[in-house]
């Protein structure tokens, strides 16, 4: 298989801390947390087309265009580009919907990448990003590519080297609404900041998970099913611990229960693709085709 035949990842993250340290005025919240991408997700491939058509191949069920991220991030990225090509795109999902990893995020981060080299729109990284914010508050980090100490409401990044972990991640059937969470009145909205060596510490944790798992049984319950090793990432509902190696993670997965083990990386895939495709457009140009 040719490289550029490859599909185009979408890496899941994991929140490894939570903490709402504020509200601002216009209702978003002040957070600081870290971001742990993660070697799996979705993926997605694109087939360019001629006219400006942004075209889904297969609708996520329940998903209108309208608020289909991937669309959304094309149309975007085409209108703030001046591009008049299309592209018909095919998203195979393997993240749940309302988990907390921030599928929906790194398939629009993955849509604003892929179709910048793609269209040959030219923008910038931090241009990629900044588009992404108007998405939605995670994008930014998986456009950047790597894991990343975030601040703000998630877009002042810092990359981080969080070194090598495997993750065995539950996935509770339910699905969890973060607006729903930001809004509950019970949420605490003054941590304290704090710095990478307090959470090396062990003073990070998840501001959301109380609310969520009060609201949200299988939640509290994968909590439990993990000890005292289990975290939310996120809003949730997904929870995860962390292992030496992958063989202690599966090792721990609890008999029935839906969910997959992973190893943290601190880049992402999505930058080994883009430079696969780079890669395949200067030999290219290189041999006049």
């Amino acid at each position: 298989m040719d490289g550029r035949d490859l599909p185009w990842p979408a890496p899941a993250k994991l929140n490894l801390f939570l903490h709402v340290t504020g509200r601002r005025a216009d209702g978003y919240h002040e957070l600081q947390t870290l971001f742990q991408l993660l070697d799996h997700g979705d993926a997605l491939r694109f087939d360019l087309r001629d006219d400006p058509d942004i075209v889904r191949r297969n609708p996520l069920p329940g998903v209108a265009e309208q608020g289909d991220l991937c669309v959304r991030a094309a149309r975007l990225l085409q209108r703030e580009a001046g591009c008049r090509a299309g592209v018909e795109i095919q998203l195979d999902k393997r993240l749940p919907l309302g988990g907390g990893l921030g599928g929906g995020s790194s398939d629009a981060a993955t849509v604003l990448v892929a179709l910048n080299a793609l269209w040959g729109t030219g923008l910038s990284t931090d241009e990629l990003a900044e588009l992404g914010l108007r998405l939605g508050a995670d994008v930014p980090v998986f456009v950047h590519g790597h894991s990343a100490w975030g601040e703000g409401v998630g877009e002042r990044l810092t990359p981080v080297e969080v070194g090598s972990h495997w993750y065995l991640v539950l996935v509770p059937p339910c699905h969890v609404a973060t607006a729903e969470i930001f809004k509950a009145p019970e949420l605490t909205r003054d941590s304290k900041p704090i710095t990478m060596p307090d959470f090396l510490a062990g003073r990070g944790r998840n501001d959301c998970e109380p609310i969520v798992s009060a609201r949200h049984p299988e939640v509290a319950e994968a909590l439990r099913q993990l000890g005292g090793q289990g975290r939310m990432s996120g809003t949730g509902a997904c929870v995860f611990a962390a292992f030496d190696d992958e063989q202690a993670a599966l090792s721990a997965w609890p008999s029935g229960w839906e969910g997959f083990v992973a190893r943290g990386v601190d880049r992402s895939p999505l930058l080994d693709r883009l430079a696969v495709e780079r890669d395949a457009m200067s030999s290219s140009r290189d041999a006049g085709g």
